[in-house]
This record gives structure tokens, sequence and C-alpha cells, in this order.
């Protein structure tokens, strides 16, 4: 009988072995965390992804410590976020960045958090005081990918992707961008690391650019070139900003003669809703594009987000668009939807950066965070504070706390109406 009884609880624990694929949990009760790849990970709605940059000051020559680092794991894993995405190996932040995590890991066995590690690519001359060559690529990609492998391949067990180049294709980069044949060169050349077992063959490589670079818009992009590169990666990794695009591209923002009846909250309300619907469509736009050339290849979201503030074309005078009540709403339902459709979204970002903007602190690209520099958290993510989590963290000393001292009434005297 006892020896029956020992299968019986044999039986049990492989089953839960192999019904699991992330987690098991040993006899005592303790949980495991087990490997995981990109396959397991993206699409899967119990990985939440995010952008993620550690800066706390108007400058990257400071970089964020690993201490700092660790901090940020820590309140990004309170929010059930396991997945981060980086844009760079050529400062000292990805390297410390891993190192951080894994030491979170051998602090605690079932902390989890992995990345998508980018490369940054370049064209010749980028950044120069000389005029861009966009035919051809700056000499320092190569080095940049040689890091992100030597990275990639010390930490196998928190980099799970690489992307090779962000917005690197599209044209209105123009500081920057090259021709899709660059970002297919390296593509290759890490696909083909992957067969000579130099880099993890689970490793999934991508290049994650503005929706119009995979073929979702002007047709112009749409060249022998990217049919390959798009056959190349092993998903496609595509940014849409509706945000964006209530300056340039206005006529789904502003409000329709049959709404002026509705109050200001709802007029806001429904605009929101048509920005959800704005980003499906390019979703859907790019999907269709990258179907007709590669029917099964996964498709995720690389970026989008909502800036909660800003004094320029989506402030005040201009779109009216930016504020953190419609944050708050954007986030929300583009994590529903993404989770619905199966559908992995690196929301942008996890924490204002007030390097991007310099000379312009309330500038819209420094406030694209859910967490304010000093760790206030934002209204969209005002529901995780009430856990107990989030009560012994803290950012540079500071607790967090949620914005408006939580008072949604104060919020919304900040909310801009769209105009009509």
């Amino acid at each position: 009988m006892k020896l029956r009884y020992i299968h019986s609880i044999l039986i049990v624990i492989l089953s839960l072995f192999y019904a699991n694929k992330t987690s098991s949990q040993t006899i005592d009760g303790s949980s495991r965390i087990k490997a995981v790849t990109a396959k397991d990970i993206l699409g899967n709605p119990n990985y939440l992804a995010i952008c993620y940059g550690g800066y706390r000051t108007d400058t990257r020559e400071v970089q964020p410590t690993i201490k700092q680092l660790k901090e940020d794991m820590r309140i990004l894993s309170a929010l059930n976020i396991k997945l981060i995405r980086t844009y760079n190996v050529h400062f000292e932040e990805a390297a410390n960045l891993l190192k951080a995590i894994q030491q979170l890991k051998k602090e605690d066995a079932n902390f989890e958090m992995y990345v998508m590690l980018g490369a940054w690519i370049d064209c010749k001359n980028a950044w120069t005081e000389k005029l861009p060559n966009h035919d051809e690529e700056s000499d320092r990609n190569a080095k940049e990918i040689a890091t992100t492998v030597d990275l990639a391949n010390q930490y196998p067990e928190i980099v799970k992707i690489i992307a090779v180049g962000n917005e690197a294709m599209v044209k209105w980069a123009t500081s920057y961008y090259v021709q899709p044949s660059v970002i297919l060169k390296w593509v290759n050349h890490l696909q083909e690391l992957k067969k000579q077992n130099k880099l993890s063959k689970d490793m999934w490589i991508t290049s994650s650019d503005d929706f119009a670079s995979w073929g979702g818009g002007d047709k112009s992009y749409q060249t022998k070139d990217l049919e390959d590169l798009v056959k190349a990666v092993d998903y496609v990794s595509m940014h849409t900003y509706a945000y964006h695009n209530t300056h340039y591209n206005p006529s789904f923002w502003k409000v329709p003669s049959k709404e002026n009846t509705l109050t200001d909250i709802e007029k806001v309300d429904a605009a929101m809703a048509r920005a959800q619907e704005f980003a499906e469509m390019q979703y859907n736009n790019v999907k269709d594009y990258v179907k007709s050339i590669s029917p099964d290849k996964p498709i995720h979201i690389g970026e989008t987000g909502w800036a909660s503030t800003s004094d320029g074309l989506y402030g005040n005078e201009g779109s009216k668009a930016s504020d953190e009540y419609k944050q708050g709403l954007y986030y929300k339902s583009m994590r529903k939807w993404t989770a619905q459709q199966g559908i992995s979204c690196f929301f942008f970002e996890s924490f204002d950066e007030s390097w991007k903007d310099k000379s312009n602190q309330k500038g819209s690209e420094n406030h694209f965070g859910l967490f304010t520099v000093d760790g206030k958290a934002k209204y969209a993510i005002w529901n995780y504070l009430d856990s107990s989590d989030f009560k012994k963290l803290k950012r540079d000393g500071n607790t967090i706390e949620k914005t408006f001292f939580g008072k949604e009434h104060l919020l919304k005297k900040t909310v801009l109406t769209p105009p009509n």
C-alpha cells in the first residue's frame, strides 16, 4: 500500500511537471522556476512586457547603479512584469541590468525577469556634423552586435530575444536610419550563429520598428529586402503610436459633431476608444502584409505608449492628448486587447526619463513612464499599489505612492478635452 501511495504521488508530480512549462512544485511545496524560451514567453499573458530605461537624470553620462537597477526590477516585478526590453549595449546600463537580474535570481529562486536585448543600429555619419549616409551603415554596428552576442551568451537564462535596431528603418528617423538590407545582414548573421551553436538555438531574433517599416503603411517600404527580412526574423516586432497620430493624423481624434452633447469626460473616453481602434488598425495592416509573405510568422507589439505630459504638439496648445487619465485608459485597453489576441505588448515605458528631451523638461518624450522619475505611480497602475507588495518598495529612497494622492477627482481636473 505504501509503495502504491508513493507511486501515485510521483505520477501527480510528473503530471504537474509536464503540464506547466514555466514552474514546478517541490514535495515541500516550494516553487522552482524552470527554464523558458522566447516561444514560451511571447504571446503568453502571464509574461507582461514593458520597455525599460533606468536613467534618473537629464544625461546618460550618469549611469544607473546595480542597486538602482535592482530597485526598478523589484518594482516592475510587483506589476507582474516578467519581460523587459532594452535598446542598446554601448552603455554600462545593459550589462549592469543583466547583473542586477542575476543577483535578484540568486537572492530569490522564484524571481522571474527576462530580457529582450536591443542592439542599436545606425547609418554612416549618424549623430555627427556630417551628412548621414543612409545607404551605408556605421562601422560601430559590428561592435554593437558582437557585444550583444557576448551578453546573450553570458546570461542565457535571462536574455531570450535579440532585437537588431530600434526604429532603424523608418525614414522619419532622419538622424540614423538604414536600409532594410543592413538589418537583414545582421539578422542573418545572428541566425547563422544559432546554427553554429554560437548562440542559443532558442534565442529569437527580430528587429523592432515602426508599423510602416514592416509594410503596414506607405507601400514604398514594401521591398524585396523587407520581404527577405520578414522571412529571416523569428517574429515581427512592430510599433504603433496613436498618441503621435493625434497630431499627425488627427481625423480619428477630433470630437465628431454627433458627440457634442457628451460631457467632457465622455468625449475623452470616446476619443480613447478610437485611439485603441487606430492602434488595432495599424497592427492589422502589418499583419496583412506579413502574412502575405510568411503566413505563420508571429507578430507582437515592440512599442506603444501614451505620454502623460506635453507642452508641445500633444499638449494644451496642440492635440490635447497628454494627461494621466488618457494614459491610464490606453494602458488598460491595450493590455486587455493584446491579452485576448495572444499578442505580447511592450508598453513604452516603465519610468519617466528626463534625458530624452533635456532642453525641455515638459516635452512629451520625458513623460511616457508609468512611474515618475521619483517613483510616483501614475493613474494607469494605481490599482497595483493597493497590494502589500508595494509597501516595502522604494525608488532612490522614495516610497512608491499614487500621483494626485490617489484622488481621481483631482486627476480629472487635469484632463484635456480633444478639439472639435
